[in-house]
């Protein structure tokens, strides 16, 4: 009978504090939730094009992480840029206007010792079918922060028909825009 006894008072222990672990977990995942902020940008076709797609910027621990997911593309390079405004109702997405530059930099390859424009994120590839991926992590941006050289709210997500040569200015002479989505909580 003490047999059983234990083994009831052993269960109940292991019960009692599982149970506490289950509760506290939800806080923790609540505490990251909270401390994450995070955008979703879906893309719309400009220019006559078929090119669409979806971007996220999450931000956490003063890190931003930027993925993109375009479709509708030609086979190729083509540039992707951050412009001014997320106002992409013009059909040729000028309505956007340039490239984001907060600080007067010059049009350049991000991380370029030479200089680039905040919204000068690069070139990314289209396969066979149309589809192309783009990944950055960086501390130069935030999401709803008071630094306006800083801040992607408010911005718009442009991605071109060509490929950006990172040295012609103000552009990188990379063609036309060929999809829009406003950078917007």
């Amino acid at each position: 009978m003490k047999k059983i006894n234990l083994i009831l008072l052993a269960l109940t222990l292991v019960i009692t504090v599982s149970c506490k672990k289950d509760k506290t977990a939800p806080e923790t995942e609540k505490t990251v939730a909270e401390t994450a902020k995070k955008v979703k940008v879906k893309l719309e076709s400009k220019s006559g094009s078929n090119v669409t797609g979806n971007a996220v910027f999450t931000e956490e621990d003063g890190q931003i992480k930027f993925t993109a997911m375009i479709s509708g593309l030609e086979q190729g390079t083509h540039a992707i840029h951050i412009h001014e405004k997320a106002d992409c109702s013009s059909d040729d997405g000028k309505s956007t206007g340039g490239h984001w530059n907060p600080t007067g930099a010059p049009h350049g390859q991000w991380g370029s010792s030479a200089g680039y424009h905040k919204g000068d994120i690069g070139n990314l590839e289209a396969d066979a079918e149309g589809h192309a991926m783009i990944m950055l992590k960086t501390d130069e941006w935030c999401i709803g922060c008071s630094d306006k050289n800083k801040d992607v709210l408010g911005k718009a997500i442009i991605v071109h028909a060509g490929t950006d040569d990172f040295t012609t200015q103000p552009t990188g002479a990379a063609g036309g825009r060929v999809s829009c989505g406003g950078i917007i909580k």
